[in-house]
């Protein structure tokens, strides 16, 4: 258990770009050799959504039970420090799956969708797809109506699920989907589990060209509605809750402290007496999640590609559950911006290894297409994560780069988070003597050169905002009415 990051409390609260391209099979592949094969290993894609690092492998929640992911761990690579490049699912999955940072295409929130900010970038399913590969997937890859037919030769979205009555089940007003609550139906009737149902009944059939699998879980995205039998694991009363500072926001710059939104959700958890049932609904539904991903492992398992498939589970970014006085994502801190990072690659890794490098889930990409011996692309910004593979512990200076909006940046070393806000105020944390991110570090003199050091993986550039949605809406109107005037 990582609970040298992390403390809870039991009780009440206190005080209120890779140089070549690698085969997992045979090293390095030349780039004339790299065209379909059916000896070139498929890829298993599993996208998890608002899946923090609650994860037993990972240690950051005690209560927890993740038996599935846990058992996913021991066949690969736990990277036990990775993070997003956006604490948000819509720049988080853009950077990821075109191997762009937010800061280069200006898409910083999810309501600024990505294709038309890159409308020339190669998706990872598309450079697979023009590498031989089938490219297939269900579920939520990319971020909600931002999906990208270009991509899959076949793709079916996230449907519906089952909705209980008397909504909002936590009696929170006018609270929209951050709801939570068991609902009396069975785990097939959920959509996650019919993702994964279409997903096993893919691996059972035969395949004659290697394939590109994207399997995207829903949960535990909010609203948290899962089965009951998930919340009966976790009694509201027996939860253990973050460990948190009141005043934990007294030395964060204003725009931090605006990310914060304390007396937004905070607040609201509170005076209805909602966070041990929102800790609970939480744990509830990754452990839902992870009975859907032991669905996945088990018909891997069955199928003739075990042997020769790389497996990948992140999830999209992490999630507040009341730290910092903030509930969910989007802010810069540990909790929103770490996730976890599993990688099974047959021939290439060890199995139940753990690395303790610093990684950013823009480096996924390049580590994909190198372990399948896909040629590079020049303008991906991450690098290829086979060295760690292959060497967990093997040199690595690059910190973790994390964007939420123009110019507010987070860089995370082994031991250091340091963040610069826009207005250029900052933040500076010591994870090796407080894991809990509580003491503000930035305005002491003795750091100056760490804050210096860190500074230099500031992006050069930062582009201006890629168009939101609703702006490219009042503008496509605006023509219109245009042209009915002339």
């Amino acid at each position: 258990m990582m609970q040298n990051r992390r403390q809870f409390l039991s009780t009440a609260l206190k005080g209120g770009a890779y140089a070549v391209a690698t085969s997992s099979f045979g090293g390095v592949l030349p780039a004339e050799e790299t065209g379909p094969s059916s000896a070139r290993p498929n890829v298993l894609f599993i996208a998890i959504d608002d899946l923090n690092d609650w994860v037993g492998c990972l240690g950051g929640h005690p209560d927890v039970k993740t038996p599935n992911i846990d058992r996913l761990a021991k066949r690969g690579v736990l990277f036990t420090h990775a993070y997003c490049s956006a604490p948000a699912c819509n720049p988080s999955r853009a950077s990821l799956l075109t191997g762009i940072l937010p800061s280069t295409s200006g898409v910083y929130h999810n309501n600024q969708p990505w294709r038309p900010a890159m409308p020339k970038a190669v998706t990872l399913p598309q450079h697979f797809m023009a590498n031989g590969y089938h490219g297939v997937g269900r579920g939520k890859i990319f971020h909600g109506g931002y999906g990208d037919p270009a991509s899959w030769h076949e793709y079916i979205a996230r449907g519906p699920d089952p909705m209980p009555p008397g909504r909002p089940l936590n009696g929170i007003p006018k609270t929209a989907h951050f709801d939570w609550g068991p609902v009396d139906v069975s785990d097939e009737e959920m959509d996650d589990t019919k993702v994964v149902r279409w997903t096993v009944n893919y691996l059972n059939q035969k395949h004659d060209k290697p394939f590109f699998l994207g399997c995207g879980l829903f949960r535990p995205h909010l609203p948290w509605y899962v089965p009951r039998r998930y919340f009966d694991m976790y009694p509201p009363e027996k939860v253990t809750l973050p460990n948190v500072n009141e005043d934990d926001l007294d030395d964060v710059p204003p725009i931090g402290r605006q990310m914060a939104k304390p007396q937004g959700d905070h607040r609201k958890v509170i005076e209805t007496r909602n966070w041990r049932k929102a800790v609970s609904a939480y744990l509830a539904c990754i452990s839902f999640t992870d009975t859907n991903v032991g669905r996945l492992l088990d018909a891997m398992d069955r199928s003739p590609y075990a042997k020769n498939t790389v497996i990948i589970l992140w999830g999209d970014h992490g999630w507040h559950l009341g730290e910092k006085l903030h509930w969910r994502k989007f802010a810069l801190w540990e909790e929103a911006t770490h996730a976890p990072l599993i990688l099974v690659a047959p021939g290439v890794a060890k199995s139940g290894v753990k690395c303790n490098r610093t990684v950013s889930f823009i480096d996924i990409y390049p580590t994909l297409a190198g372990l399948c011996g896909l040629s590079p692309r020049k303008e991906l910004e991450g690098v290829s994560l086979v060295p760690l593979l292959k060497n967990p512990s093997a040199q690595w200076d690059r910190p973790a780069l994390t964007t939420h909006g123009r110019n507010n940046h987070s860089v995370r070393s082994e031991r250091w988070r340091y963040i610069r806000y826009r207005d250029g105020t900052e933040e500076l944390y010591d994870h090796k003597g407080d894991p809990l991110e509580w003491n503000n570090l930035a305005d002491k003199p003795e750091w100056a050169q760490t804050k210096q050091r860190l500074a230099r993986w500031l992006p050069e550039v930062n582009a201006e905002d890629a168009p939101r949605r609703g702006r490219a809406r009042t503008r496509r109107k605006k023509q219109t009415d245009n042209r009915k005037e002339k």
